[in-house]
This record gives structure tokens, C-alpha cells and sequence, in this order.
């Protein structure tokens, strides 16, 4: 054999030594990571956050399916919740996706391995779940829209839009961890704005009319709604509720809103819940909860509804209007 062949037969053996490897790679299916969902039932009203969610992972490359799949478990009640997690904990998924403090509890409770992220958390320091925004340790990380803050402003905003308020029913719900925290905050608030904070707990949909039977008893001027997983997929009855007893209502989220609410100051959560596709990502390569510093929302909106206003016999001064970010006519 000549020097030549020699050198072309070498090359040849050395290219396919490359080559195989690189093809035995490319045909070798794509892990399939996955991710267990917690969420409120019914799975409808929870439509735009999951499709968040979702595109999110599509930007960053996820498909469905192919390299990753979504194990969703919708509670109709927080009782739920712990069944929920052990049975993602049993199908050995990667990350549990539990939206908010309420979800976030359970969860935690289950494991310290499985990383655990959030989208819409009220305040994971001050409920215990973290250590600190920028350094959370432990196996829980995400996005914040700090409600313990968000909370007092809305009360503010409320006065604004309801001069004449002096006694204001605040709504809130006992099996969302977070609510303990915002409340402190939102009486501070009520101090300093020189009104009466008739407060009171609302943890079932059964709940709700006679809480606001009571309302319309003791002359409450207006009320504040801590958002929650039960005012979000109860937004519907929250509203007709609130009609039917004139009440001016500030809500958690803009949705509230949209069905029939008066007003809401919230965090653009369908973003956040978008963002939170990163924490998934970064933690799927590798990267660990502990070390991923919790981002807050960037995007805040104040959501009118005109007809609601009417309805109820409210006027809105023009000023307060042009604040607006959306006014729903």
C-alpha cells in the first residue's frame, strides 16, 4: 500500500471515529424533564397564567412532549394540597411548580430535595420560606410581587378612588401563609390613612355572602380583597356579590376586574409567571434553587371598571381616571 492510500485510508478511519459518536448522540432521545404543577381548580380559570408559563418555556427552547412534560394537579381546596405533592414526589419529577405561598407550604413541608419554584409569591421572607430574596437557600426560589407592600398601596389607592370611605372591610384568607404577614401592614396603612379596618377572614366559597351580608350590616364604606388562590377562581362571585350590595371593591388581580370588580393595583402576574420559565430552565442545567436570587415584578397595573362604578353609583374623578393604566367602559 502506498504512503498515499495510506494517509486517505488513516483519514477515513479517524472521520468516522468522529462522525459515529456525534450520530449515536443526535439519535439518542432528549431527557423528558418533569415538572409538577400545582394549581386552584377549576383549570380554566387558571388558563392564562399556565399559557404564561408555557411560552415562556417555548422561548427557551422546551417543547412539550419532547423534552419536557407538565404533571398538573388542579385543588379544590387547600386540604388537597399535601395528597397533590406526594404524588408528584412518587412520579420522581424534577421541579414542583407551586405558583404562590399557598401552594409553596405543602410543598416545602414534603420534601428539601426537589427544587420548588414560584411565579407569584406575597412575600417568601417574611413567611419563612426563604432566607432572603438574594440568597433563598434551601431548595425554594422564584419571582415576588411583595403583596405585604402591594397590599397598603391598594388600600391607599382605594381611599383615593372613595374619598368619602372611612370604614373599609379588608378580606382576607387564613389558609394563604402570606396573608399573615400583609396584614400588620395593611393596618399600619388604615392608621395612617385615618380609617377603620373592619377585617375579617373568608377561607371557602361558602363563605363569602355572608361576609358580604355582613359588610352591608355593619355600613362598610368600601373593601379591600387580599388576593389569593380563592379570590382569583372566584372572581366571578366575588363580583356579583359586590354588585348586588353596591360596594366599591379593590381586588388582587386585574381579572378580578374584568368579570365585574370595581378596581385592582396588581402586579402583571401572567409576566411573571412567563419569567418564571428561567428559574425552571437554569435549574434543569443544573443550577441550584439555593443560589438563584428571587426577582420581583416589574410591571404594575391599575385596572378600572367604568360600568362597575355606574352601577354601583360611584363617581370617579377624571384625575383618578387618567391614572389608569386600562379602564374597562
Amino acid at each position: 500500500m502506498g504512503r498515499r492510500e495510506l494517509i486517505t485510508l488513516l483519514g477515513g478511519a479517524l472521520a468516522a471515529s468522529l462522525v459515529q459518536p456525534l450520530v449515536a448522540r443526535a439519535q439518542q432521545p432528549e431527557k423528558l424533564a418533569r415538572i409538577g404543577f400545582l394549581g386552584p381548580a377549576p383549570a380554566s380559570a387558571f388558563l392564562p397564567r399556565v399559557e404564561a408559563l408555557r411560552a415562556g418555556l417555548r422561548e427557551l427552547g422546551y417543547v412539550e412532549g419532547k423534552n419536557i412534560l407538565i404533571e398538573y394537579r388542579w385543588a379544590d381546596s387547600v386540604d388537597q394540597l399535601p395528597e397533590f405533592v406526594a404524588e408528584l414526589i412518587k412520579m420522581k419529577v424534577d421541579i414542583i411548580f407551586a405558583p404562590s405561598s399557598t401552594y409553596v407550604e405543602p410543598a416545602r413541608l414534603a420534601t428539601k430535595t426537589i427544587p420548588i419554584v414560584f411565579a407569584i409569591h406575597a412575600d417568601p421572607v417574611g413567611t419563612g420560606h426563604v432566607a432572603s430574596l438574594s440568597h433563598p437557600g434551601g431548595n425554594i426560589t422564584g419571582l415576588t410581587m411583595l403583596l405585604t407592600d402591594l397590599a397598603a398601596k391598594e388600600l391607599e389607592i382605594l381611599k383615593e378612588a372613595v374619598p368619602r370611605a372611612t370604614r373599609i372591610g379588608v378580606v382576607w384568607n387564613p389558609t394563604t401563609p402570606s396573608h399573615a404577614t400583609a396584614l400588620p401592614a395593611v393596618k399600619a396603612a388604615g392608621e395612617k390613612l385615618e380609617m377603620t379596618l373592619w377585617i375579617e377572614p373568608v377561607a371557602s366559597v361558602e363563605e363569602l355572602e355572608a361576609v358580604f351580608v355582613t359588610m352591608a350590616r355593619e355600613r362598610i364604606d368600601a373593601f379591600l380583597v387580599l388576593a389569593s388562590p380563592l379570590s382569583f377562581s372566584q372572581r366571578a362571585p366575588l363580583a356579583e356579590l359586590a354588585l348586588k350590595h353596591r360596594l366599591p371593591g379593590m381586588f388582587g388581580t386585574k381579572e378580578n376586574v374584568e368579570v365585574g370588580g370595581l378596581m385592582s393595583y396588581a402586579a402583571d402576574l401572567n409576566d411573571l409567571f412567563r419569567r418564571s420559565a428561567t428559574y425552571v430552565d437554569k435549574i434543569l442545567k443544573g443550577v441550584k434553587p439555593a443560589d438563584l436570587a428571587i426577582e420581583q415584578a416589574s410591571k404594575y397595573e391599575l385596572v378600572i371598571n367604568l360600568k362597575t362604578a355606574k352601577a354601583i353609583g360611584l363617581t370617579i374623578s377624571e384625575s383618578f381616571l387618567l391614572r389608569a393604566d386600562k379602564v374597562i367602559e
